[in-house]
């Protein structure tokens, strides 16, 4: 095997072994492997294992690779901030955008979705944190958030996403974790359809898995370093 797939059945072995202690079902989680600025002869050595969920952060970047993968059984997740004029490279031609912050972009993707004549799930990125560096909805406007895009018919908002501040304590991190699980329960009581929680990263998926998180969203301890 090479060193990503060794590093990817040894990434898999740990979430079973988490999944395990805190009694949760490893098939709950959702693994996607954040394959951006790697080439895609990467993304072959792990499809190679059997794994077909892929993330990029950047829209012509995954635009390009999903040209160059067409025809391969792969799940593409856009996981980055979008501009407007780049929705059009995803938008209905992805399976899950995880960075929906604001009414305009919701807009443009329902338009170009619509052009593609598909429904295009998305999750709704929340700043739990506070902090000013991070995107996202702030936690209070979040309910008034989805509420305004229910309209778009080409648009379904299933879930929420946030990330972690960069620190080592756990607590910080557990907090932010568990504040989105919080949020997500509140807002099922009005949005049945809003289920998933994408959180997790290399460095704190242990936490999230234990705080309820149903996508990881993992590339450094499967591609290496960056």
């Amino acid at each position: 095997m090479t060193v990503i797939q060794t590093n990817f059945e040894r990434l898999i072995d740990k979430l079973n072994d988490v999944c395990k202690i805190c009694g949760r079902d490893s098939d709950q989680l959702k693994l996607v492997a954040v394959s951006k600025t790697f080439p895609v002869s990467a993304i072959l050595e792990v499809l190679e294992m059997g794994h077909h969920i892929f993330g990029e952060n950047k829209a012509q970047e995954i635009r390009d690779k999903m040209e160059e993968l067409e025809g391969k059984d792969i799940e593409w997740h856009f996981i980055g901030p979008l501009q407007k004029n780049k929705v059009k490279y995803v938008a209905g031609k992805v399976k899950l955008i995880h960075s929906v912050e604001s009414e305009k972009i919701a807009k443009e993707i329902d338009k170009r979705a619509a052009i593609e004549g598909r429904v295009q799930d998305v999750l709704m990125e929340v700043n739990v944190s506070g902090e000013e560096s991070k995107h996202g909805v702030k936690p209070l406007e979040a309910g008034d958030f989805v509420t305004a895009l229910k309209p778009l018919k080409n648009l379904r908002v299933v879930g929420l996403m946030t990330m972690a501040p960069l620190t080592e304590d756990e607590k910080v991190i557990r907090e932010t974790f568990s504040g989105l699980r919080q949020l997500r329960d509140n807002l099922q009581k009005e949005h049945a359809q809003i289920t998933e929680l994408s959180m997790g990263m290399t460095n704190d998926y242990t936490i999230a898995i234990e705080e309820g998180a149903t996508i990881l969203r993992i590339g450094s301890a499967i591609f290496g370093i960056r």
